[in-house]
């Protein structure tokens, strides 16, 4: 009996493995045709197969086609894809070290850090000396955002680790009270802003892909791209703690240098993301459990299938 129940489970979990492999090859085609999508579709009437048969047929691009194509839709897209797959994989990587279904990269602060950063360089920004604001030009947002977000990171690390080890759920506790602090250090400088900086602090709040540039992305692609390679490498490690810390170690996974990677992985990649396109919330909480729905809690899968998953689904958006 015990021998038919485990055959019986070993043919679920092919089955599940099966499914997971399918789905992410169609995830691949889904994103490749909604890039395609996102290149040929906007207010202006440029189209995007008109433009690549003249690139094959040795035309030279108009140029509006430079311009709509070139410089408007496709670092939208690439950016699309870079903060869709951070967030989402980020979420991912969160619920599978927090064993919490209702984790997202906002719950431990990050988020709320970026946002901090960005408001005091809106407002604040330009009662800084006038090289300091020359040096960093349009760059001096991003950064900021970039380094509250690492900032609220290191902080929380710090109080939840305690002789070499970190304790998820005072982090997780930590991160609230820290998301709350911050949220409140916001409303005191938003007060202090003008009409023109409450209609920018508007605007990054909300998040967008409208400000997208090739600048942007030279800045932000780089810290995302390492997070979206390494984040795969955790797969084990978070489906050994989805027992238990205590089994996970017995498992032979240290646990200490996984909770660290997972940790500065989703800094980084939330981060760098949340710098670039303001607040986008959405995409790290759902799109992990859309894929659990479908292929089970196995990281090896969901991990990869989030990052493909949220690169579409911030694109149709």
């Amino acid at each position: 009996m015990v021998a038919l129940d485990t055959n019986a489970m070993r043919r679920i979990e092919g089955d599940r493995s099966h499914r997971a492999r399918a789905l992410c090859a169609g995830l691949v085609v889904l994103l490749c045709c909604m890039a395609v999508v996102s290149l040929g579709w906007g207010a202006s009437g440029t189209s995007f197969f008109g433009v690549l048969d003249k690139l094959l047929s040795g035309q030279e691009l108009s140029l509006q086609d430079r311009i709509v194509i070139l410089n408007i839709r496709l670092p939208r897209m690439v950016m699309g894809i870079m903060v869709g797959a951070a967030l989402a994989m980020s979420g991912a990587i969160m619920q599978g070290l927090f064993r919490n279904p209702l984790a997202d990269p906002g719950l431990v602060g990050v988020s709320a850090g970026a946002s901090l950063g960005a408001i005091t360089a809106i407002v604040l920004g330009g009662s800084l000396p006038a090289a300091v604001g020359a040096f960093f030009g349009w760059h001096l947002v991003p950064a900021m955002a970039f380094a509250g977000g690492w900032l609220s990171m290191m902080i929380l690390y710090r109080i939840a680790t305690q002789s070499g080890r970190t304790s998820i759920a005072t982090m997780l506790l930590a991160g609230i009270v820290l998301g709350a602090l911050t949220g409140a250090l916001s409303g005191i400088v938003i007060y202090m802003a003008d009409d023109n900086q409450l209609r920018d602090l508007t605007f990054w709040g909300l998040g967008s892909l409208a400000g997208a540039s090739w600048a942007k992305i030279a800045a932000a692609g780089p810290v995302i791209a390492v997070a979206l390679c390494f984040a795969p490498m955790l797969a084990r490690g978070l489906n050994c703690l989805a027992l238990g810390e205590a089994a996970a170690i017995h498992s032979g996974i240290r646990l200490q240098r996984v909770k660290n990677a997972a940790i500065l992985t989703v800094a980084g990649a939330t981060g760098a993301a949340v710098a670039i396109s303001g607040g986008i919330g959405f995409v790290g909480i759902v799109v992990p459990h859309l894929l659990r729905l479908l292929t089970g809690p196995d990281h090896r899968w969901l991990l990869v299938n989030s990052g493909l998953l949220g690169a579409s689904m911030l694109l149709v958006a």
